[in-house]
């Protein structure tokens, strides 16, 4: 991995997109297509073109924080898992620890939310984030992850993170070529077994490529450390269920000099509970976890994520001396979380108290154009390139009971208009980058009338509007012998999770009973214009580094701070036990290393290390000085990693993560105390010549019992122990 820690908020990187346009095509290959046993070669950064800027551009000319992914280490963690995020808590260093679900919950990219991105296109809706974009694909089509760590606004809204941009594979070879991937895993129990198969067909000659990909995966229970089931998540499990995946992209070049290319994809994702098993609460005070038990809850149905998306694009590569890129997309997108019986589910008028079991629903439409015009050498002047654009977006979102047919967050709709103007200039060993985008987007939101927990209270919906004028600026300079340094600032533009304070509205002089549904008639009509909450999310990002690139090796440190005058942070109702938002200063500070070293043709070594520290307020107008938790901020992290090359198509892989243990806001409200851990984990390949590739892996490797950093919080249905050891066989096969 060559990971060049900066701050994006300088950045050119407008938006994420396909990987396969004309001009990659035409630039030198990314480091992903390293030698077939696995091994990731030195590169020289000049020829990393990071396609996140729509327009390809050299690494080491992007003042901003990249962390490349490249296709190998993406193997190397399916060989372990078929964790979504899995890779992501390895290899980035500010992402969190990851949740071994199909919640998302708690992971955190630099203590904040980050825009999940799949060939360029938004994986989760900006109103309501559901804690459920990591998993909307197979992984087994990946092919590269950027991530572009820190708020920036450069994607519009929802980066307040970063950006994590998930690029499909791109046939490479002419002629056609089928890959064949199965997997078989077990934790040596019977309903623990796991298997996959995936199917992928590549074709490529002259100016017309195609990929296709279909998969399917049959996923058992999970067991911690102690042989103990682990409970079924109170937001979505990926243990006992059965994901599908089908994959279309083409693209075609033509014109005079093959200049012009179109491209269609097609992506439809469905991963599905069996609902073969309910979570069983566990006893946090004598140490006992929860814990899963054959059976359904009568009614109830299966959880799911259910993605499908559309993409067209238009390359221009000599379009009024620039090149033109246009992109235009529809994703629907729709989640369902487990049943559940808690307070803020009950109505007394469908069930007695207690006894009403129900089940919650996001569905998400989007449809958006993006535009780019990248324009080098301006009015003349080698190494100055000015880039513009414009993207429109519509994105609809709206939360059910589904069970119950009730409506718990409204119909939401919002509409952006964002123009766009980024300039760089080269001069000589230093990269000068700036630019400015202009946010201009509305929220509306329909009538309606909240729950009987939330008294049954109307809301009078109404328009919002989000206006707001985002910089960045930064420079990096090469020095010799493979040094560079860099500086930058950027802006980021966020949306809060507009769904928790609208389902959360209700009487403001709540009786000492809680719950009076009678709508509220001595309190002022409630508005939607009137919610304080629903204010945007601007974040300042600064960031000062160094990175360095020699013949063996490479490695980069960096400094950052990000600041929020109106930032938010996650806590949890002491009754119903579900999220609220606060809404107050946001001050997030962190160190980030990662680094890796080539001793020969045989050893490679590679290491990480965050440190992570996000301070807000405890009471209004108060001091930046309560410490943020396990909700926001994951604990400091260490990761490392041995790679032997024993044969020239066989290696062996050794990794460990290690999560420290944190202490913070003792005797204080907030008070959190976590205790971490260490875990390691084997890969072995080898390829064959004739038979294919196979891969043993072994996740967990010491079969180490442990608390998942967020379970050992007590917040709602969620104390569970981590997987304990898994074991994988995997082969892959191309003819």
């Amino acid at each position: 991995m060559k990971h060049v820690p900066a701050a994006f908020g300088v950045f050119l990187l407008a938006a994420a997109v396909s990987a396969s346009v004309k001009a990659q095509q035409n630039t030198p290959p990314p480091p992903d297509d390293a030698s077939k046993t696995g091994e990731v070669e030195a590169t020289n950064l000049d020829q990393v073109i990071v396609t996140g800027v729509r327009t390809p551009k050299a690494v080491d000319k992007i003042p901003g924080a990249i962390t490349l992914v490249s296709k190998q280490e993406v193997e190397r963690t399916l060989g372990l898992t078929e964790d979504a995020t899995a890779v992501l808590a390895r290899q980035v260093p500010g992402y969190s620890e990851a949740s071994q679900a199909m919640s998302n919950t708690g992971e955190t990219l630099r203590g904040r939310i980050a825009l999940r991105l799949f060939d360029g296109i938004p994986q989760t809706s900006p109103l309501r984030e559901g804690n459920r974009s990591g998993t909307f694909t197979d992984m087994g089509l990946v092919g590269r992850i950027e991530v572009i760590n820190g708020p920036s606004a450069s994607e519009g809204i929802g980066a307040q993170g970063g950006i994590i941009n998930y690029l499909s594979k791109t046939p490479t070879k002419d002629g056609s070529e089928t890959t064949v991937t199965s997997r078989y895993s077990t934790q040596n129990g019977d309903d623990s077994e796991s298997w996959k198969l995936g199917v992928t067909y590549a074709y490529k000659a002259d100016d017309f490529d195609l990929l296709t990909a279909a998969s399917f995966i049959d996923r058992g229970i999970s067991y911690d450390g102690r042989g103990r089931r682990i409970g079924m998540n109170a937001s979505g499990s990926i243990a006992d269920s059965k994901a599908d995946n089908l994959f279309i992209k083409w693209g075609m070049n033509f014109g005079e000099a093959g200049e012009q290319r179109l491209q269609g994809s097609f992506s439809r994702f469905n991963v599905q509970g069996n609902n073969n098993y309910h979570w069983v609460p566990g006893d946090r005070e004598r140490g006992i976890t929860d814990t899963a038990e054959r059976g359904r809850i009568p009614g109830s149905k299966a959880e799911f994520n259910d993605f499908t998306q559309f993409a067209f694009s238009y390359t221009h590569g000599d379009f009024f001396a620039g090149t033109l890129k246009v992109d235009l997309y529809k994703a629907d997108q729709a989640m369902r979380y487990p049943a559940e019986n808690g307070d803020d589910r009950q109505d007394p008028e469908i069930a007695p108290l207690g006894t009403l079991w129900d089940q919650s629903e996001i569905h998400s439409n989007k449809q958006g154009l993006r535009t780019a015009w990248t324009r080098p050498q301006l009015f003349g002047v080698d190494g100055l390139e000015m880039r513009v654009g414009l993207d429109l977006v519509e994105d609809e979102t709206e939360q059910s009971l589904a069970l119950t047919h009730r409506v718990w967050v409204p119909p939401m709709t919002y509409k952006s208009t964002a123009p766009y103007m980024q300039l760089s200039y080269d001069i000589g060993p230093v990269t000068l980058s700036g630019g400015l985008r202009r946010e201009d987007g509305e929220l509306s939101v329909d009538d309606y009338t909240t729950t009987w927990f939330r008294d049954r209270r109307f809301v009078q919906g109404g328009k919002l509007s989000y206006e707001e004028t985002l910089a960045n600026f930064g420079a990096i300079w090469r020095l010799p012998a493979g040094f560079s340094v860099f500086a930058s600032y950027g802006e980021g533009f966020g949306l809060p999770n507009v769904g928790i304070p609208l389902r959360n509205l209700q009487c403001s002089n709540d009786s000492p009973e809680g719950t009076q549904p009678d709508g509220c008639p001595n309190d002022p009509q409630a508005t939607v214009a009137g919610i304080v909450d629903l204010q945007p999310i601007i974040a300042d990002n600064r960031e000062i580094g160094l990175n360095w690139q020699g013949q063996r090796g490479s490695f980069g440190l960096s400094h950052y701070k990000s600041d929020s005058d109106f930032g938010v942070s996650l806590a949890v109702d002491p009754i119903s036990r579900d999220f609220v938002m606060v809404r107050a200063p946001v001050e997030i500070k962190g160190y980030e290393f990662n680094g890796e070293y080539n001793f020969s043709d045989q050893w490679k070594a590679t290491a990480l290390y965050s440190r992570i520290r996000g301070k807000t307020t405890f009471v209004t107008n108060g001091p930046l000085d309560k410490e943020m938790g396990i909700n926001d901020i994951s604990p400091d992290k260490i990761g490392a990693s041995l790679t032997w090359n024993f044969l020239p198509r066989g290696n062996v892989i050794l990794g460990a993560t290690k999560w420290l243990d944190r202490d913070i806001n003792e005797g204080r409200s907030g008070e959190e105390h976590t205790k971490g851990y260490t875990l390691y984990d084997l890969t072995v390949n080898y390829e064959t010549e004739k038979y294919g590739k196979f891969t043993l892996g072994v996740e967990n490797l010491t079969d180490k019992f442990y608390i998942l950093s967020w379970s050992q919080i007590d917040f709602y249905r969620n104390y569970f122990a981590g997987r304990g050891r898994v074991i994988s066989l995997t082969h892959t096969i191309n003819f």
